[in-house]
């Protein structure tokens, strides 16, 4: 996109431009609630479940099309601003989200707009972020005194597995969107 054509660009259609593809960094399972996650180098995800070995994966959803929150994403680039803002080192199990991502701003994945929902390409699996994923109280207890509002706006989003398949650490990540207009297949940009 030429800087003429982004001045008279639309924010519906801003939103669907990505300037970079970014990586998959780690994969983490959170086996059962309150047990230690483990870093994994591949995983299977699983269409409207989530990541095989994780307590997502097992839960039952009132929603027939699964949960919105199967799999949870944090941003690496997050994860220096959180150990400055504790003032010590935090590592991606002590967050307890699924997927590191780096060099994608996962918060301008999170949808603007109901009509033009965005996708995650991450090797051959599609994930359709749903929202924020907003820190839990055990944030405090993990990070210590302070470490919920710490995390605030740096908890990642959400996301459910639109197309499973295998992901492994090092896969690029594109973001993509889907005009429901015009087509169910996902236009990559």
């Amino acid at each position: 996109m030429t800087s003429a054509s982004a001045t008279n660009s639309t924010i519906q259609q801003l939103t669907q431009h990505f300037p970079l593809h970014g990586r998959l960094e780690a994969i983490l399972i959170r086996p059962a609630r309150g047990v230690s996650c483990i870093s994994v180098p591949t995983v299977e995800a699983i269409a409207g479940k989530g990541l095989l070995g994780d307590r997502s994966s097992d839960s039952v959803s009132r929603n027939p099309l699964g949960s919105n929150r199967q799999v949870t994403l944090i941003q690496a680039e997050h994860l220096p601003v959180i150990s400055a803002l504790m003032r010590k080192q935090i590592y991606p199990e002590m967050l307890r989200r699924n997927l590191v991502v780096s060099g994608l701003n996962l918060l301008a994945a999170k949808p603007l707009f109901k009509h033009l929902p965005i996708q995650l390409l991450i090797g051959e699996v599609i994930l359709e972020v749903t929202g924020p994923c907003e820190p839990c109280s055990k944030m405090e207890r993990i990070l210590g005194t302070g470490g919920y509002n710490v995390m605030r706006g740096h908890g990642g989003v959400t996301a459910k597995i639109v197309k499973g398949g295998l992901l492994h650490c090092g896969d690029n990540i594109c973001c993509s969107t889907r005009n429901l207009n015009l087509s169910s297949q996902p236009q990559l940009f």
